[in-house]
């Protein structure tokens, strides 16, 4: 059960906020005095109001459609602002969902943006060049088969996987532009932001040519999409650096992987420069989507703060994603030897390398800071808070929105919509629930409380 306080309300008739120490920011007080992973409260501690109001809203939209848009009804009934920013593009819910299997058709794009997922982040273009050559053909596979399966972490916790043979786009270029192009459509009818996905080569020695090629075509081809539904803004983009990418050759050293870091947000950048004549900022927001290395954690911190390093100088990236699935390298899937995992496991390390990340940008022992997208097993309340506390404005979300139906509460809607339900409005755990512990122990007595307040570093 949730963790009841009394409802306190002086003379005014509003409730009263707790005396606790202020600072100049207290939802930065709140951060730097509780985003201890390992001294959170187990459950969020609400008034009985509170908790009143939350399970009349979990049991109503068990079977009613979630009320659209769902910002304006959270920030009118509960007093909180789910608004926040991708990079720096403002979206109606932190919740998006992530590039994968659940991003490649517009039936999909739709389907999230008439629930109201915050954005949509594609399925993983292959880059070519010009006359059609790809570096990585490897990974333009189409998926045969997904296979969703319960998982245990290593502390005892239970979640869930899914794994496939596929990895990127397995159709054409020209399919992914026209898909692209029509996604666009979709987002701008309902705001939902959609963001292209793409991976290129990546030489394996530091000294190797990077075909250069590959980056000046596709990225100029999706520009000329999205410049004509968005002519006067960037456009969003996410390298993504697959988990397979782990069990690579390439990829059993550190320094093939740290010059990735550092080249592949340039490569971009001066791509987009090239076909549009316009300089980088003004027409591309480049974003590195990290994967978990078969290396230990510190070289996880290494890999953040390269990317950082590189944006202090002007030239690196403008956003972080963070973290792609963990890889097995002894698990064997379809005849394929080497898996990518999600769960329990993936989350504990993502947040425990985000932690040491904020607490080093309290200390002043980074570069700079870049905007983070949170990824990983966000299956809950309790989890999507922790990433938020760990500095991330987004959530993406891949493998909670094709569990069975059966683990959902709600009983109608799409397993989007089902999923949602689910996240904000569960009673216990939920995140609307941690966000009114939040809101009660931040010291914000005017004003509505902003998600966004959570993810501000200084």
């Amino acid at each position: 059960m949730v963790a009841l306080l009394p409802d306190r309300k002086p003379h005014g008739g509003t409730l009263a906020q707790p005396k606790i120490r202020c600072c100049e920011n207290s939802a930065l007080w709140m951060l730097r005095e509780m985003s201890n992973l390992e001294m959170m409260l187990q459950k969020p501690v609400l008034s009985r109001s509170e908790a009143q109001k939350l399970m009349e809203d979990f049991e109503r939209f068990r079977f009613e459609p979630l009320p659209r848009p769902i910002w304006e009804y959270v920030l009118e009934r509960y007093k909180i602002d789910l608004r926040s920013k991708y990079a720096d593009f403002p979206v109606s819910l932190p919740f998006g969902k992530a590039s994968g299997q659940l991003s490649l058709n517009p039936h999909q794009v739709r389907k999230d943006a008439e629930v109201g997922l915050g954005f949509c982040v594609l399925k993983t273009l292959v880059a070519q060049d010009a006359d059609g050559n790809q570096s990585m053909r490897d990974w333009a596979v189409p998926v045969t088969r997904m296979k969703l399966e319960p998982i245990k972490g290593q502390d005892g916790t239970e979640g869930w996987t899914v794994t496939w043979a596929g990895r990127g786009w397995h159709k054409s270029f020209e399919d992914y532009l026209r898909f692209f192009d029509e996604a666009l459509s979709i987002g701008a009818e309902h705001e939902m932001l959609v963001v292209p996905s793409i991976i290129a080569y990546l030489p394996p020695y530091p000294d190797e040519e990077w075909r250069v090629g590959e980056y000046d075509f596709t990225v100029g081809e999706l520009l000329k999409v999205w410049r004509k539904h968005n002519p006067n803004l960037p456009m969003p983009i996410e390298f993504n650096f697959s988990p397979t990418l782990a069990g690579s050759e390439s990829a059993r050293w550190q320094g093939p992987i740290l010059n990735w870091l550092v080249n592949v947000p340039r490569l971009i950048k001066e791509a987009a420069e090239k076909a549009t004549g316009i300089e980088s900022r003004k027409v591309i927001r480049v974003g590195i989507k990290l994967f978990n290395a078969l290396f230990d954690d510190i070289f996880q911190l290494r890999m953040l703060r390269t990317l950082l390093k590189e944006a202090a100088k002007g030239k690196g990236a403008d956003f972080i994603v963070y973290a792609n699935r963990l890889f097995d390298p002894n698990r064997e899937y379809e005849g394929v030897k080497g898996v990518a995992y999600g769960g329990p496991d993936l989350s504990a390390r993502n947040l425990k390398v985000l932690l040491e990340l904020t607490k080093a940008w309290r200390r002043d022992e980074l570069a700079t800071w870049l905007p983070l997208s949170g990824t990983g097993n966000i299956c809950n309340g309790e989890i999507a808070f922790k990433y938020l506390l760990c500095g991330c404005s987004t959530l993406q979300i891949h493998t909670f929105f094709q569990l069975p139906n059966y683990c959902y509460a709600k009983r109608a809607g799409s397993k989007i919509e089902r999923a949602l339900h689910q996240l904000l409005f569960e009673p216990e755990n939920g995140f609307i629930a941690w966000l009114l512990w939040a809101m009660r122990w931040s010291c914000t007595c005017f004003g509505p409380f902003e998600v966004f307040y959570l993810t501000v570093r200084k």
